[in-house]
């Protein structure tokens, strides 16, 4: 089981966007690595390039949302509304669930 998972609402906790919070997109489990809406955005300068039909697709800057590292962000509770560490057990009918390690709500 992961502790962040698509949808969680993260804190950065470490980089040029600490302090700020964003919804997790999307989990790259192989890599490590969130991408979090809103967070670490990057420029990536295109060229001009034709287009099917012989039409010419102009030069542009794309600004999208680069993937950080697990270790700078940090689940923040729904609850307590403070980051945390997320921990886990097991309940009553044998299910894993997530829990937070301040306030012992469960997480989501």
């Amino acid at each position: 089981m992961q502790r962040v998972k698509q949808g969680d609402t993260v804190e950065v906790v470490a980089g040029k966007d600490k302090g700020l919070r964003g919804e997790v997109v999307r989990v790259l489990v192989k890599k490590d690595r969130v991408i979090v809406n809103g967070v670490n955005i990057m420029k990536r300068h295109r060229k001009a390039r034709p287009a099917p039909g012989g039409q010419q697709i102009p030069a542009q800057i794309i600004e999208f949302e680069a993937p950080m590292h697990l270790s700078n962000v940090m689940v923040v509770c729904g609850s307590c509304d403070e980051r945390t560490r997320v921990g886990y057990r097991r309940g009553d009918d044998g299910i894993k669930s997530r829990f937070c390690k301040k306030c012992g709500s469960d997480i989501r």
